[in-house]
Parts: C-alpha cells; sequence; structure tokens
C-alpha cells in the first residue's frame, strides 16, 4: 500500500518578501544625494533588489534626506544587512533608518 502522502506533489512556498522605505540623511547640506543613491545601488546581496529611483526631502536647515525604496526576499535578507552598509558609506551618510516596512 502507498502512503497517501506519496502521490501528492509538495507546493514550493512563494518566498515571503518585504518592501522597504529607507531615509538616509547625509552629513552636509552640500553633499551629492544622487551620487550617494548610486553608490549604495552598489551593494549587491542575493534576494535584494533596489529600487528603481529616489526623492529628495527637506530635513532642517536646508539638509535634504534621500528617500528611496527596495524589496528583500525575507529568509535572505536582514534589514541590518542594508542599513549597516549604507552607513558604511559614513563620509556621505550619517544616518540609514527604515520609514516603512510592508509584506508584499
Amino acid at each position: 500500500d502507498k502512503d497517501a502522502k506519496d502521490g501528492k506533489v509538495k507546493k514550493e512556498k512563494p518566498a515571503e518578501k518585504s518592501l522597504l522605505v529607507l531615509d538616509v540623511k547625509p552629513w552636509e547640506a552640500d553633499t551629492d544625494l544622487e551620487t550617494v543613491w548610486k553608490l549604495i545601488k552598489e551593494y549587491k546581496q542575493e534576494g535584494l533588489a533596489w529600487g528603481e529611483n529616489f526623492k529628495l526631502e527637506p530635513v532642517a536647515y536646508g539638509i535634504k534626506k534621500l528617500v528611496m525604496t527596495c524589496s528583500i526576499v525575507d529568509s535572505l535578507v536582514l534589514v541590518d544587512d542594508i542599513t549597516d552598509a549604507i552607513e558604511a558609506l559614513e563620509d556621505h551618510v550619517q544616518s540609514a533608518t527604515v520609514a516603512s516596512m510592508n509584506k508584499i
């Protein structure tokens, strides 16, 4: 007798993904945030996909922050991996924080 389970094909569960919105704050008002965005997008990791564009939002005293998105595969990428990689650009970046995180 065959076990009833033998006849069933186990379906792969689709990977759980999240969409992150990141706020990246520079040290100086004159920091070229488009260049910073390009440097950030050079960071590659399996399960990480950067958004195609960014926007600048005022913070204070003429300083703007870089607002950008990325999607991650939850089982492959830790949020800390991303923020640590961005904050490693310490000549340009004061802080990188997650503004929002949603499952997709």
